[in-house]
């Protein structure tokens, strides 16, 4: 900084600005709210309609949160032109007092431009006068006065340059629009930066050298600032990225000598976790910099590092291992995604994978004994599944759909791909993993989750504030799914994908209503929207026959059927206390309700019985023990909690990522559905010390009996809670109705209602 741009600045008008700042943010604070509250809310509510529902509605909920953005922005601007004001100001009163000082002692500073200035001492014309005294001065009084102001200036340029670096990345964010970036202060925008660049250093070093005393600072940091944005932008850019896969591949090689040195073990680890999430936050930038280092890092794809480490993976292979973590740019993991798919088509042939051979052994994950990262599909599978948007893109339907998915050509290229025709190989651990898993095939399963329910596969459906997030663009997808795995070839995959069970069983779980809707009507016609209202614009559309083909797949499989069977339970449930008998058409809709929800349950009921008679042949014990553990899908209901409009769904082994997300009739519950939870929930406990396994023997004509007396114990629930509801000739049909509804479809008529059971 020149001497005289501090001596003389007029920080007068920099003030002003900062006024014009802070009036500015409280505008938008308003803006925020009023968005937030007003139109932001009124949206949600609206009942949109045709080109509203999948264009307006996506500007009005998208400007919305832009205010949200602008306001932060702004905010974190007044802040950091506020602390840099304050700074420039006291260093100028600073700078002002030592200048006063030399001048006190005879010395002259004058600015000579780009930062330089020159210190003279001056000669007193009186000097030599008799009696005259003036101050004396010598090199070291100026050499003293030249480094003081050398320190002043050079803590100005610090702070001006910070400011105007911070800035800058901060408007570099969001190439259109406002970056959601929120600073305190400027101090803790450039210590972000500087530290980024700081650990930077270490990527550059060659891995066998690095300590583990600096994997620990690396991961320190990365856990400190990896979500930080200013921070994660120039901690990516300051790293090539074949630099960064070649560090990590070095680091991650099982051949470093883990054995000798577990703490180094234990520092890789979490390098893979930290390392993927800061990558996954630079991304998020939309600057010149970091667009050019993705489009680099996908280039680098398909090509092998030039290392000794790891067995010299492609880029592929170890960025997909990064990006199991972390929330990507959804531009970024679709660029890659078809270029991996697109390397991944033209090699991999059965009994020639180019991932999983004899040959590779580099090892690049550590979060699964099943899983060796090898395979870079399984990851980038995992990042879709962490980020819905990116994956409902990625397996969005094409262009000309119809309203219905009915045929091959209205399925979407790599979910066509990655279902029917890729060849998956288990990639588990010799020493330890289960080589009957394979990982690839659960990773798709949360891709899809993630997709379809608009939800990150693992993520807490009930953290307050969420809601249903489906969309037309998801239920897209979702018809997709339903019309694969519900076609001809479906129990076969489902079979030979044995791990995309449980996330079937979610996906249709989180589709229930629309799955009802669906087999409403007659044949394809007359759906009973009264009775099933849609609860987001561009609902799902199965048709009756793929609906019933789907259910019919979904009830082979004991974990799908469970699954299913209680969100259809709970969805019953909630349509009888969202329509209490308080008039005809709620009546209609409650006798809707069981008996569409019947015919749901006859179909997976059927399914299930036929399969296990089916897989254990002669076998009856073993059948029956199937069937008992289907029968427990009550314990799964009872340990939903609900709240706005969404059920969560427990299932074993209570982890997040174990949670089915069902919608219900109405954002609160009622009678039926309470009675439903506590009684199951206190049950449960009381048997909570046997054995499920030894206790699970039910006959095929007991299971059915089960599902029927389930279906009659809602109708009494609705019946003994409405006593309103006049006795009549239509009510007195109900259980014939109801019970017609449930074995109508299933074992009477199963020679032409869905897909016959599974044979090897």
């Amino acid at each position: 900084m020149d001497l005289d741009a501090l001596r003389f600045g007029n920080f007068a008008q920099l003030g002003e600005a900062i006024a014009d700042w802070d009036q500015m943010t409280r505008n938008l604070a308003t803006l925020r709210t009023d968005a937030k509250d007003n139109l932001g809310a009124k949206a949600a509510k609206a009942r949109w309609a045709g080109e509203n529902a999948t264009v307006t509605r996506a500007f009005v909920d998208k400007t919305a949160g832009e205010f949200a953005d602008a306001y932060t922005q702004a905010h974190t601007i007044a802040r950091i032109l506020g602390d840099t004001h304050d700074e420039l100001v006291a260093f100028r009163a600073e700078l002002t007092e030592a200048l006063a000082q030399g001048a006190r002692k005879n010395l002259t500073v004058r600015d000579t431009g780009e930062g330089s200035f020159t210190v003279t001492m001056n000669v007193h014309p009186d000097r030599a006068a008799k009696g005259t005294t003036v101050a004396g001065h010598g090199r070291s009084d100026a050499d003293a006065l030249r480094d003081q102001v050398e320190a002043i200036l050079g803590k100005a340029a610090r702070s001006d340059s910070t400011a105007a670096e911070t800035l800058r990345l901060l408007v570099d964010q969001a190439e259109y629009g406002f970056s959601g970036a929120d600073y305190a202060d400027r101090d803790s925008a450039a210590e972000a930066v500087a530290e980024a660049e700081a650990i930077a250093k270490i990527l550059g070093k060659d891995p066998h050298d690095v300590t583990v005393t600096e994997l620990n600072r690396l991961n320190t940091a990365l856990t400190t600032y990896g979500k930080d944005p200013l921070f994660a932008e120039r901690f990516a850019t300051s790293t090539p990225p074949d630099g960064v896969l070649k560090f990590y591949a070095g680091i991650a090689d099982p051949y470093q000598g883990y054995g000798a040195d577990p703490k180094r073990l234990e520092q890789a680890k979490l390098l893979q976790r930290n390392l993927g999430i800061t990558l996954g936050t630079a991304t998020l930038s939309d600057s010149d910099a970091m667009r050019s280092w993705e489009e680099k890092m996908i280039k680098l794809g398909p090509d092998e590092l030039g290392t000794d480490d790891a067995n010299n993976p492609r880029g592929f292979a170890v960025m997909s291992n990064l990006m199991r973590f972390g929330d990507y740019d959804d531009q970024f993991l679709n660029d890659y995604g078809d270029r991996l798919v697109e390397y991944d088509k033209e090699r991999n042939v059965k009994g020639m994978s180019p991932w999983i051979n004899n040959w590779n052994q580099g090892d690049l994950n550590f979060s699964s004994e099943n899983d060796r990262g090898r395979d870079p599909m399984t990851g980038f599978l995992e990042a879709l599944g962490h980020n819905p948007g990116a994956a409902t893109r990625f397996f969005a339907q094409p262009d000309g759909a119809g309203a219905t998915v009915d045929k091959e050509s209205e399925v979407n290229g790599h979910l066509s791909y990655l279902t029917k025709d890729r060849v998956w190989l288990s990639d588990a651990y010799a020493m330890g993993g289960d080589d009957k898993v394979i990982a690839g095939h659960d990773s798709l399963g949360h891709a899809l989750e993630a997709a379809t329910t608009g939800y990150a596969y693992d993520a807490d459906p009930m953290i307050p504030g969420n809601r249903d997030l489906r969309t037309a663009e998801t239920a897209g997808v979702m018809e997709q799914v339903a019309f694969l795995y519900g076609s001809e070839d479906g129990p076969k995959m489902l079979h030979e994908q044995s791990q995309l069970a449980d996330s079937l069983g979610k996906m249709g779980a989180a589709y229930i209503d629309d799955i009802n809707y669906s087999l409403s009507g007659i044949g394809d016609h007359a759906q009973d929207d009264s009775a099933f209202p849609a609860k987001y614009q561009g609902r799902a559309d199965f048709g009756e026959q793929g609906t019933i083909n789907f259910l019919s797949v979904l009830g082979q499989n004991e974990s799908s059927h469970g699954i299913v069977t209680a969100a259809q339970h709970l969805y019953t449930l909630s349509m009888l206390d969202a329509n209490p008998a308080t008039s005809e058409a709620n009546i209609d809709n409650a006798h809707d309700a069981l008996t569409t929800g019947g015919e749901a349950r006859g179909i997976l009921d059927f399914a299930r019985v036929q399969q296990a008679e089916t897989t254990y042949k002669d076998d009856a014990e073993q059948a029956n023990k199937s069937l008992g553990r289907s029968g427990d899908w009550v314990k799964l209901g009872a340990g939903a909690v609900v709240a706005g409009g969404i059920a969560a769904i427990p299932l074993p082994g209570s982890t997040a990522a174990a949670i089915v997300v069902a919608p219900l009739a109405a954002d609160t519950i009622g009678n039926a559905v309470n009675t439903f939870i506590g009684h199951e929930i206190d049950k449960g406990i009381q048997g909570a010390e046997k054995d499920p396994t030894e206790q699970a023997q039910l006959a095929s004509q007991d299971f059915y009996r089960a599902g029927i007396d389930q279906l009659g114990s809602g109708y009494t629930t609705y019946a003994e809670g409405n006593p309103d509801l006049k006795s009549s000739d239509y009510k007195r049909d109900w259980p014939k109705d109801i019970e017609s509804s449930y074995l109508g479809v299933g074992s009477l008529q199963a020679d032409y209602r869905g897909r016959p059971a599974y044979k090897d």
